[in-house]
Protein backbone atom coordinates (compact mmCIF):
# COMPACT_ATOMS: atom_id res chain seq x y z
CA UNK A 1 0.00 0.00 0.00
CA UNK A 2 2.79 2.44 0.84
CA UNK A 3 2.79 5.48 3.11
CA UNK A 4 0.73 8.68 2.52
CA UNK A 5 3.95 10.58 1.86
CA UNK A 6 5.02 8.04 -0.77
CA UNK A 7 1.58 8.27 -2.38
CA UNK A 8 1.85 12.06 -2.52
CA UNK A 9 5.23 11.78 -4.22
CA UNK A 10 3.79 9.29 -6.71
CA UNK A 11 0.93 11.65 -7.62
CA UNK A 12 3.31 14.52 -8.20
CA UNK A 13 5.44 12.34 -10.45
CA UNK A 14 2.40 11.23 -12.45
CA UNK A 15 1.34 14.84 -12.86
CA UNK A 16 4.76 15.73 -14.21
CA UNK A 17 4.51 12.88 -16.70
CA UNK A 18 1.11 14.01 -17.92
CA UNK A 19 -1.20 11.59 -16.10
CA UNK A 20 -4.89 11.38 -16.92
CA UNK A 21 -6.04 13.58 -14.00
CA UNK A 22 -3.81 16.44 -12.86
CA UNK A 23 -2.83 16.73 -9.19
CA UNK A 24 -5.03 19.58 -8.03
CA UNK A 25 -6.27 20.76 -4.67
CA UNK A 26 -4.00 19.82 -1.83
CA UNK A 27 -3.40 21.33 1.59
CA UNK A 28 -0.85 23.99 0.75
CA UNK A 29 -1.93 27.06 2.78
CA UNK A 30 -5.07 25.31 4.04
CA UNK A 31 -4.03 23.61 7.33
CA UNK A 32 -6.76 24.01 9.98
CA UNK A 33 -6.98 23.15 13.67
CA UNK A 34 -9.48 20.69 15.15
CA UNK A 35 -12.30 19.31 13.05
CA UNK A 36 -13.25 21.98 10.51
CA UNK A 37 -15.63 20.87 7.76
CA UNK A 38 -15.03 24.11 5.87
CA UNK A 39 -11.34 23.27 5.54
CA UNK A 40 -11.75 21.34 2.28
CA UNK A 41 -10.87 21.25 -1.36
CA UNK A 42 -11.26 18.90 -4.32
CA UNK A 43 -8.41 16.63 -5.24
CA UNK A 44 -6.74 13.32 -4.54
CA UNK A 45 -7.36 11.83 -1.13
CA UNK A 46 -5.07 9.57 0.88
CA UNK A 47 -7.42 6.65 0.21
CA UNK A 48 -6.44 7.00 -3.49
CA UNK A 49 -9.82 8.33 -4.62
CA UNK A 50 -10.53 11.67 -6.26
CA UNK A 51 -13.08 14.05 -4.74
CA UNK A 52 -13.66 16.20 -1.69
CA UNK A 53 -10.78 16.04 0.78
CA UNK A 54 -9.93 17.85 4.01
CA UNK A 55 -6.92 19.58 5.56
CA UNK A 56 -8.01 19.83 9.21
CA UNK A 57 -6.56 17.93 12.16
CA UNK A 58 -9.61 15.67 12.34
CA UNK A 59 -9.11 14.25 8.86
CA UNK A 60 -6.44 11.86 10.12
CA UNK A 61 -9.08 10.13 12.24
CA UNK A 62 -11.84 10.18 9.60
CA UNK A 63 -9.36 9.17 6.86
CA UNK A 64 -10.50 11.79 4.38
CA UNK A 65 -7.34 13.94 4.22
CA UNK A 66 -5.97 15.32 1.00
CA UNK A 67 -3.02 13.38 -0.38
CA UNK A 68 -0.42 15.90 0.85
CA UNK A 69 -1.85 16.57 4.32
CA UNK A 70 1.08 15.07 6.24
CA UNK A 71 3.70 16.89 4.17
CA UNK A 72 1.95 20.28 4.10
CA UNK A 73 0.59 20.08 7.67
CA UNK A 74 3.24 18.22 9.70
CA UNK A 75 2.44 17.43 13.33
CA UNK A 76 3.88 19.88 15.87
CA UNK A 77 4.15 18.60 19.43
CA UNK A 78 3.54 20.90 22.36
CA UNK A 79 6.74 22.49 23.71
CA UNK A 80 7.04 23.74 27.29
CA UNK A 81 9.72 25.71 29.09
CA UNK A 82 11.74 24.73 32.15
CA UNK A 83 10.18 24.51 35.62
CA UNK A 84 10.29 27.69 37.67
CA UNK A 85 11.85 27.74 41.12
CA UNK A 86 9.63 26.43 43.90
CA UNK A 87 7.50 29.11 45.52
CA UNK A 88 7.54 29.68 49.24
CA UNK A 89 5.03 27.80 51.37
CA UNK A 90 1.50 29.12 51.06
CA UNK A 91 1.31 29.56 54.84
CA UNK A 92 4.04 30.21 57.39
CA UNK A 93 4.69 28.20 60.55
CA UNK A 94 2.39 25.31 59.62
CA UNK A 95 2.25 22.46 57.09
CA UNK A 96 1.27 23.85 53.71
CA UNK A 97 2.05 23.48 49.99
CA UNK A 98 4.54 25.04 47.58
CA UNK A 99 4.11 25.38 43.81
CA UNK A 100 6.24 25.52 40.69
CA UNK A 101 5.04 26.17 37.14
CA UNK A 102 6.17 26.06 33.53
CA UNK A 103 4.72 27.75 30.47
CA UNK A 104 3.74 26.67 26.98
CA UNK A 105 6.21 27.84 24.37
CA UNK A 106 4.44 26.23 21.42
CA UNK A 107 0.89 24.90 21.22
CA UNK A 108 0.40 21.49 19.56
CA UNK A 109 -0.97 21.48 16.05
CA UNK A 110 -1.93 18.96 13.40
CA UNK A 111 -2.48 16.14 15.93
CA UNK A 112 0.82 16.76 17.71
CA UNK A 113 1.39 15.58 21.29
CA UNK A 114 -0.71 17.55 23.81
CA UNK A 115 0.87 19.71 26.49
CA UNK A 116 1.96 18.02 29.76
CA UNK A 117 1.05 19.35 33.19
CA UNK A 118 2.04 22.96 33.79
CA UNK A 119 1.91 23.01 37.59
CA UNK A 120 3.37 20.86 40.36
CA UNK A 121 2.61 21.03 44.07
CA UNK A 122 4.53 19.67 47.03
CA UNK A 123 4.00 19.60 50.77
CA UNK A 124 6.23 21.94 52.78
CA UNK A 125 6.67 23.77 56.05
CA UNK A 126 8.56 26.98 56.77
CA UNK A 127 10.20 27.67 60.11
CA UNK A 128 10.12 31.46 60.08
CA UNK A 129 7.13 33.76 59.94
CA UNK A 130 6.61 36.50 57.32
CA UNK A 131 8.63 38.94 59.46
CA UNK A 132 11.58 36.55 59.69
CA UNK A 133 11.01 35.48 63.27
CA UNK A 134 11.40 31.88 64.38
CA UNK A 135 8.11 29.97 64.44
CA UNK A 136 6.96 28.54 67.74
CA UNK A 137 7.24 24.73 67.60
CA UNK A 138 4.57 23.19 69.78
CA UNK A 139 4.30 19.51 70.59
CA UNK A 140 1.97 17.54 68.36
CA UNK A 141 1.96 14.86 65.66
CA UNK A 142 4.96 14.22 63.44
CA UNK A 143 4.60 15.99 60.09
CA UNK A 144 6.26 14.00 57.31
CA UNK A 145 6.85 14.18 53.58
CA UNK A 146 8.85 12.24 50.98
CA UNK A 147 12.63 11.91 51.17
CA UNK A 148 12.84 13.84 47.86
CA UNK A 149 11.94 17.00 49.78
CA UNK A 150 14.95 16.53 52.04
CA UNK A 151 17.37 16.40 49.10
CA UNK A 152 16.76 20.10 48.45
CA UNK A 153 17.51 21.14 52.03
CA UNK A 154 20.71 23.17 52.55
CA UNK A 155 23.69 21.24 53.90
CA UNK A 156 25.66 24.35 55.00
CA UNK A 157 24.80 27.51 56.88
CA UNK A 158 25.13 31.03 55.44
CA UNK A 159 28.83 31.05 56.42
CA UNK A 160 29.59 27.81 54.60
CA UNK A 161 29.83 25.69 57.74
CA UNK A 162 28.33 22.20 57.52
CA UNK A 163 25.01 21.77 59.28
CA UNK A 164 24.27 18.97 61.70
CA UNK A 165 23.52 15.93 59.48
CA UNK A 166 20.82 14.87 61.91
CA UNK A 167 19.70 11.32 62.54
CA UNK A 168 17.02 8.78 61.57
CA UNK A 169 14.17 7.22 63.51
CA UNK A 170 12.66 3.88 62.54
CA UNK A 171 8.97 3.23 63.16
CA UNK A 172 6.49 0.40 62.60
CA UNK A 173 3.35 1.72 60.93
CA UNK A 174 0.28 0.75 62.93
CA UNK A 175 -2.53 2.55 61.09
CA UNK A 176 -3.34 5.05 58.35
CA UNK A 177 -6.47 6.72 57.04
CA UNK A 178 -7.97 5.65 53.67
CA UNK A 179 -7.31 9.16 52.30
CA UNK A 180 -3.62 8.31 51.86
CA UNK A 181 -4.44 6.21 48.77
CA UNK A 182 -7.51 8.07 47.48
CA UNK A 183 -5.62 11.23 46.48
CA UNK A 184 -4.25 11.11 42.92
CA UNK A 185 -2.31 14.37 42.61
CA UNK A 186 1.41 14.31 41.71
CA UNK A 187 2.53 15.71 45.07
CA UNK A 188 0.60 13.02 46.99
CA UNK A 189 1.77 9.89 45.09
CA UNK A 190 4.38 9.08 47.76
CA UNK A 191 1.59 8.61 50.32
CA UNK A 192 0.40 5.44 48.56
CA UNK A 193 3.40 3.57 49.99
CA UNK A 194 2.39 4.27 53.60
CA UNK A 195 0.96 0.90 54.65
CA UNK A 196 0.28 -0.81 57.96
CA UNK A 197 2.88 -3.27 59.22
CA UNK A 198 5.85 -1.85 57.29
CA UNK A 199 8.96 -0.39 58.84
CA UNK A 200 9.61 3.18 57.77
CA UNK A 201 12.59 5.49 58.27
CA UNK A 202 12.16 9.20 58.97
CA UNK A 203 15.11 11.60 58.87
CA UNK A 204 15.42 14.45 61.39
CA UNK A 205 17.49 17.22 59.77
CA UNK A 206 17.83 21.01 59.95
CA UNK A 207 15.74 23.12 59.72
CA UNK A 208 13.14 20.71 61.14
CA UNK A 209 15.57 19.87 63.95
CA UNK A 210 15.11 22.11 67.00
CA UNK A 211 18.33 23.97 67.77
CA UNK A 212 17.96 23.75 71.53
CA UNK A 213 16.87 20.11 71.84
CA UNK A 214 18.41 18.47 68.76
CA UNK A 215 15.12 16.72 68.02
CA UNK A 216 12.19 16.99 65.59
CA UNK A 217 8.54 17.44 66.41
CA UNK A 218 6.90 14.05 66.90
CA UNK A 219 10.12 11.99 66.63
CA UNK A 220 9.13 10.02 69.75
CA UNK A 221 12.62 9.95 71.24
CA UNK A 222 11.27 10.80 74.69
CA UNK A 223 8.37 8.34 74.45
CA UNK A 224 8.18 4.75 75.65
CA UNK A 225 9.01 2.15 72.99
CA UNK A 226 5.46 0.78 72.88
CA UNK A 227 3.80 4.20 72.89
CA UNK A 228 1.40 4.77 70.03
CA UNK A 229 2.51 7.98 68.31
CA UNK A 230 0.72 10.07 65.71
CA UNK A 231 1.88 11.28 62.29
CA UNK A 232 0.37 13.38 59.50
CA UNK A 233 1.37 13.65 55.82
CA UNK A 234 2.15 17.16 54.60
CA UNK A 235 0.19 17.98 51.44
CA UNK A 236 -2.94 16.06 52.44
CA UNK A 237 -4.18 16.82 55.96
CA UNK A 238 -6.56 13.84 55.78
CA UNK A 239 -3.68 11.36 55.39
CA UNK A 240 -2.60 10.51 58.93
CA UNK A 241 -2.18 7.59 61.29
CA UNK A 242 -0.16 6.04 64.07
CA UNK A 243 3.17 4.29 64.47
CA UNK A 244 5.48 2.87 67.13
CA UNK A 245 9.11 3.81 67.53
CA UNK A 246 11.67 1.05 66.91
CA UNK A 247 14.99 2.84 67.40
CA UNK A 248 17.13 5.84 66.53
CA UNK A 249 19.92 5.30 63.97
CA UNK A 250 22.67 7.41 62.47
CA UNK A 251 21.22 7.25 58.97
CA UNK A 252 18.12 5.90 57.20
CA UNK A 253 18.44 2.51 55.50
CA UNK A 254 14.84 1.82 54.45
CA UNK A 255 13.88 1.50 50.76
CA UNK A 256 13.18 4.88 49.10
CA UNK A 257 9.40 4.36 49.08
CA UNK A 258 9.47 3.85 52.87
CA UNK A 259 11.85 6.73 53.65
CA UNK A 260 10.52 10.11 54.74
CA UNK A 261 11.64 13.32 56.46
CA UNK A 262 10.25 15.24 59.40
CA UNK A 263 8.91 18.66 58.44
Amino acid sequence: MGSPVAFACLLLALSALGGQRPVSGGCSGRCCRGRDLSCLTTGWRMDRTYGTCYCDEGCARTRDCCFDYFTECPAQDCAVGAWSYWSGCAEACRPSVRVRVRHVERRPSNSGEPCPGLEQRSGCREYRDREGGRCGLNSGPAFITSMEFGKARPKHDSYGNPLDPGFCVEFTLESRTPHCTVENRPHTHWMRYIAEGFKVCVACEPPAMHNNSGSCQGDGLESEKEALLHWQAVGNHQCSGTWKKIRRTQRCTCPPQHSFVFI
